[in-house]
């Protein structure tokens, strides 16, 4: 069984999501981690979470999502949300965005450090964002990996998501504490390939980040938690290791990073 440990639920059409979670059960995915991107959406993804055994959900304030107006009643709301379901197990999305629209970067920090700061007061760990327009760069993943350790993120830990910077960057952030979370980009990535033999699979786990693709005519060529399974086999191809191998391993990771609460997936 697999799990995809980040994905955007949420902006589906609620009428979508049974079919949606009846097809990853046919692919072997056993849960679904949603994340929130801002107050509404992460409403919206704790309803879906409470409403399916095989959702779990994130709350969060999504760096693209950071504007002048989010004040200290909205971190309120956050922690409010955070813990209103035992199906909330991460702050996610947070963290920090380099491209070039978008937001603010010290308004990204000051929101980034508040939830941070939740997530060690309410035990969650951190299933964050780093993006930057150089993808074979180590780059300004720096400075989003220096704000997790000056405020010692690593005391929850989490995962760094949709990996798709250098070797150094992942490096870093497993010696920071942190899971190595691969998508899609994998199969097309020629880099990427070469960062998956080097890193140890106790260092990886997998996710889809899906949401919907309008742009994609086909509605089947969407990408769905369905295809965690396409990931999985590319690491298994990749380091020449069984697939029930990568589902153990990734499976295992993620229980460990969220106290064996998904034990009853391996």
């Amino acid at each position: 069984m697999l799990i995809d440990c980040h994905s955007h639920l949420a902006n589906f059409n609620e009428n979508e999501i049974s079919e949606i979670i009846s097809r990853a059960k046919k692919s072997g995915i056993s849960y679904i981690f949603s994340a929130g991107t801002d107050i509404k959406n992460s409403e919206k993804t704790i309803y879906l979470a409470n409403s399916n055994d095989e959702i779990y959900c994130g709350v969060g304030i999504h760096p693209n999502r950071v504007t002048n107006d989010i004040k200290d009643n909205d971190f309120y709301k956050l922690e409010q949300l955070a813990q209103s379901s035992d199906k909330v197990i991460t702050m996610s999305e947070t963290g920090m965005d380099y491209m070039p629209n978008a937001p603010e970067r010290k308004k990204q920090e000051e929101v980034f450090v508040v939830q941070i700061t939740l997530a060690k007061k309410l035990k969650l760990p951190i299933i964050w964002h780093s993006q930057i327009p150089e993808i074979n760069s180590f780059g300004n993943h720096k400075n989003t990996l220096d704000i997790l350790n000056h405020e010692h993120a690593d005391t929850v830990g989490g995962i760094m998501h949709y990996f798709q910077a250098d070797y150094t960057t992942a490096k870093k952030a497993i010696e920071n504490g942190f899971l190595i979370s691969f998508a899609k980009p994998l199969l097309r990535q020629k880099h990427q390939k070469e960062i998956v033999e080097k890193i140890p699979l106790e260092h990886i786990v997998l996710e889809t980040d899906s949401s919907p693709q309008p742009w994609k005519k086909n509605r089947s060529l969407w990408t769905e938690p369905k295809d965690i399974l396409l990931i999985a086999k590319k690491i298994a191809q990749i380091k020449n290791i069984s697939l029930e191998t990568v589902m153990n391993a990734t499976n295992d990771n993620i229980n460990q990073l969220f106290d064996n609460k998904f034990k009853k997936a391996n």
